[in-house]
């Protein structure tokens, strides 16, 4: 039977135990490395797809008010205008889409990668 200790609280305390955690401080490092790393990666890939979203979010909210001022002057060239804007923010709204889609896959994989090296 292994000796053990006491701490002030009462709690048995094995020697061995804190060894046996040390005992792979290299590996431990090794992964700590591997994930800083992957960390990194997953917030660069989430920071420029959400950057990109943005802009495309920025752009579409000028259109929109654009679209709200040629309405509201009822001039029929204005009025002309809005179709070629509605047009834009609907292009952009498939583009936001696929921005998602691909952001999506992206922290997919690097999850996946992170899940995978951890076994």
């Amino acid at each position: 039977m292994e000796s053990s200790s006491q701490i002030s609280d009462g709690t048995a305390v094995n020697p061995s135990f804190n060894s046996e955690i040390h005992g792979g401080e290299e590996e431990e490092e090794e992964t700590v490395e591997e994930e800083s790393i992957c960390d990194s990666e997953a917030w660069e890939t989430l920071s420029k797809s959400f950057a990109e979203v943005q802009s495309v979010l920025d752009r579409n909210r000028r259109l929109i008010r654009q679209v709200n001022d040629n309405h509201r002057s009822k001039f029929p060239h204005n009025l002309a205008v809005n179709v070629k804007l509605i047009r834009e923010i609907n292009a952009n709204i498939s583009t936001v889409t696929g921005l998602y889609t691909n952001l999506s896959a992206n922290f997919s994989a690097v999850v996946r990668r992170r899940l995978s090296a951890g076994k």
